[in-house]
């Protein structure tokens, strides 16, 4: 559900971006929510992992 969602945000500031112009900044938030996205996928696994344990 959420990666429809994620795509629904990112097509309107798209769109917004193109209107504005600042296509160089949704470029650069588009990494910068990737890269956080990684983050959190990889500490979820880790809590995971660490409840398993114990």
């Amino acid at each position: 559900m959420n990666g429809w969602l994620y795509s629904l945000y990112a097509l309107i500031i798209a769109i917004i971006s193109i209107f504005t112009g600042e296509i160089v900044t949704f470029v650069m938030l588009g990494f910068i929510l990737i890269s956080l996205q990684n983050i959190h996928s990889t500490l979820k696994e880790l809590l995971k992992v660490n409840r398993e344990k114990n």
